[in-house]
């Protein structure tokens, strides 16, 4: 007998890029009446044409029946009951902020996006906080998790973490978001799934870099654990649950970003690792996004305000933006002074967690 929900609605989609898209298309799939916005007239013209296709960011895929495309975000924020917000953290507040009135009073909105704005240090959820209306601020919602767009939309199993405030609003996303082949789980956890899902996109630059330096198996695993260690300490300053980072937004979406060939941000490091600079890189992504460039700057700020020692993260800094050479930053990163694997602190800090183990 399946534990799965057999409910359907009506669904909105906020962004027309390949995971928006991908996302769309699942909601489709399970017979929920699907609305997507996109800014690019094609997007909406190729998925509501003949070809039902979003040519531009997510080629040679379907788009079901159920789903159809709106060049008005007005129309979208006012016709559903759960809303998926994919559009990149930078262009969250500008996008939501004309329509935040216009949410259904129960609408749940779910934010699909992962990063840090430059300026203020503010994830999604802090953004949303600010732009959106204190009424629904109980009905707001995180996905994260290992999940490319290109195996969602065909269907490959996939496993995701739904993260709200309220426990309730966690569980009606799961309920409407899981098939046998895209499982939810659930937390309250919003800040260390957010930060692992942001984080963890600078660290695929680096285990790029070392890929395409030729350093070897054995540095990506180390630039992977050690790097895992550094999200933690800067989840847990924030105030996260330390556990939330060996999970599936932390360490599962952390080694499919740095070991995926699907990795937008891993090929970036790649690139920079075999001697192409980064406005070449960008300028041939066509629009595609590689998150953990803009994060690389603020997850280093983040951690000056909080105090919070990460070489690993800092070292991608100074590659990417202060110019230095990689190479360079991997002999002074190997040559910090020597210390414990294990940080007592976070002991301390998993303790309140193991409780409920």
């Amino acid at each position: 007998m399946s534990g799965l929900s057999t409910e359907r609605t009506n669904v909105g989609v906020v962004g027309g890029g390949a995971w928006g898209t991908a996302l769309a298309v699942h909601c489709a799939s399970m017979g929920h009446q699907v609305l997507l916005w996109a800014l690019e007239p094609e997007v909406v013209a190729g998925i509501n044409g003949p070809a039902r296709e979003n040519t531009l960011y997510l080629p040679g895929h379907k788009c079901p029946e159920g789903l159809s495309a709106s060049s008005s975000l007005q129309e979208v924020a006012s016709s559903c009951n759960l809303l998926l917000i994919v559009v990149p953290t930078p262009f969250i507040e500008k996008t939501l902020a004309p329509v935040a009135a216009a949410f259904k009073p129960d609408c749940i909105l779910v934010s699909c996006t992962k990063g840090i704005l430059n300026d203020t240090l503010e994830t999604p959820h802090e953004i949303l906080l600010r732009v959106l209306p204190r009424t629904v601020h109980s009905q707001l919602a995180y996905l994260s998790g290992p999940s490319f767009a290109s195996e969602v939309v065909q269907g490959l199993p996939t496993v995701v973490t739904i993260a709200a405030q309220e426990e309730r609003v966690a569980g009606r996303v799961q309920a409407l978001l899981s098939t046998p082949r895209f499982r939810c789980y659930r937390t309250t956890d919003v800040i260390g799934v957010e930060l692992g899902g942001a984080l963890k996109n600078v660290l695929a630059i680096a285990c790029g870099i070392s890929d395409g330096l030729n350093l070897g198996n054995n540095a990506r695993a180390a630039l992977i654990t050690r790097g895992l260690a550094e999200i933690t300490r800067l989840a847990v300053a924030k105030g996260a649950n330390p556990l939330t980072m060996g999970g599936l937004a932390g360490m599962g979406d952390l080694v499919l970003t740095c070991t995926g060939d699907l990795s937008r941000n891993r090929t970036v490091g790649l690139r920079l690792g075999r001697g192409e600079l980064l406005g070449a890189i960008t300028a041939s992504m066509h629009g595609a996004v590689a998150e953990g460039v803009l994060t690389s700057r603020s997850a280093y700020s983040l951690s000056r305000r909080l105090g919070v020692e990460v070489p690993i993260i800092e070292g991608i800094w100074r590659v990417i933006h202060e110019g230095e050479d990689a190479l360079t930053v991997v002999q002074t990163v190997m040559s910090r002074e020597l210390k414990p694997e294990l940080d007592m602190s976070m002991l301390a800090a998993m303790a309140p967690s193991m409780a409920f183990v």
